[in-house]
């Protein structure tokens, strides 16, 4: 066989990527069809409160959403973006009633907290925190010993912040924010038996924007991931959060990746950096935890920060330091045909 001649090879790659693209492409076509069918439907149902329709499109969707996949769901056109952003919506409703749902029920044994793995997805959450608590070990100069966390948008089921303090963070102080004083009312309740962790929970009912002071006394800010479900809401909260939060504290924001952003709202990282923190690691699982985790830390210098993104420093595009969740670090990547197989033969339940 002859050697091929530059030219020829490039064209030959050429040919590759051009391949390649037009797959990706297909791909993205019949999920972006998908996707809308099951939109179409979810937006039809009666009622999104559990129920076996319920159950079996939302069941549909989240095995579509979480394999990895191409998308790029911030640069798809108009109609698929209102399509998206109207799905966002529904998925946050239909999640609230199912968290008030298995809230109710475990609020009428004597202690809830021995009976969390009645929530089907309870595993997800233990994960999710172990990798937040992880990063925040692994990122945080000096590694984190908390005084007091604060839950941005806990819910009636705080799974996040029982798990950190059950967990993880055994001396830490939790103040669990929700604008829904329902929700609040639901999670005090599975704490009443609890004399340890429950003695560290307190729920607040209050929006975001209207907390200021009292933001200063956290060492470290959860945002959950349907805070703020448009971009520029999700940047006016954390911008408001780099205005009153302590020089030095950090900052866990849950967002997304991938199809997975069909799901839940895509942050940013630049626009956590334009709130004022510095970006210390984004880390996008390709498991079982559909959120993505930013870690960040509220900068002593916020003037210094805006003249490195303007100047093309530290946060310019394509810098953001990705990383690989800590516990897995040193393991082989699975290729993406592999990672498909497994989540088909996997059961996902939402």
């Amino acid at each position: 066989h002859r050697k091929r001649c530059p030219l020829e090879q490039h064209n030959v790659n050429s040919e590759q990527k051009a391949r390649k693209m037009a797959a990706q492409n297909k791909e993205v076509d019949a999920l972006v069809q998908k996707i809308t069918g099951l939109h179409a439907a979810i937006a039809k149902l009666p009622s999104l409160s559990p129920s076996p329709d319920v159950d079996a499109l939302f069941t549909e969707l989240v095995t579509a959403c979480v394999p990895p996949s191409p998308v790029d769901v911030t640069k798809l056109g108009p109609e698929a973006q209102k399509m998206r952003e109207g799905l966002i919506r529904l998925c946050s409703e239909a999640e609230g009633k199912l968290e008030a749902h298995y809230s109710d029920m475990l609020a009428a044994f004597d202690n809830p907290l021995d009976h969390l793995g009645m929530f089907p997805y309870y595993n997800n959450y233990i994960n999710l925190s172990k990798l937040e608590y992880e990063l925040l070990a692994r990122y945080v100069p000096g590694g984190i010993a908390p005084a007091r966390v604060a839950f941005i948008g806990s819910g009636p089921l705080p799974f996040s912040s029982f798990v950190l303090a059950a967990r993880h963070l055994p001396d830490t102080m939790f103040d669990n924010y929700d604008l829904c004083g329902a929700a609040n009312d639901r999670a005090s309740k599975l704490f009443r038996a609890d004399k340890d962790v429950g003695a560290r929970m307190s729920f607040h009912t209050a929006d975001v924007a209207d907390l200021a002071g009292e933001l200063a006394k956290y060492d470290v800010v959860f945002l959950a991931a349907l805070v703020g479900m448009a971009a520029e809401d999700k940047a006016k909260v954390i911008a408001h959060l780099g205005a009153h939060m302590a020089d030095g504290a950090a900052l866990v924001v849950r967002s997304a990746h991938g199809a997975r952003g069909f799901l839940y709202p895509i942050v940013d990282p630049q626009d956590i950096a334009g709130g004022g923190f510095e970006v210390l690691a984004v880390c996008h699982p390709d498991d079982d935890v559909v959120n993505s985790v930013i870690i960040a830390q509220k900068s002593k210098d916020v003037h210094a920060i805006g003249l490195r993104r303007g100047h093309g420093g530290q946060y310019a595009y394509g810098t953001v330091p990705v990383v690989s969740p800590p516990c897995r670090f040193g393991e082989m990547v699975p290729d993406m045909a592999q990672k498909r197989e497994e989540f088909a033969n996997a059961e996902v339940v939402f």
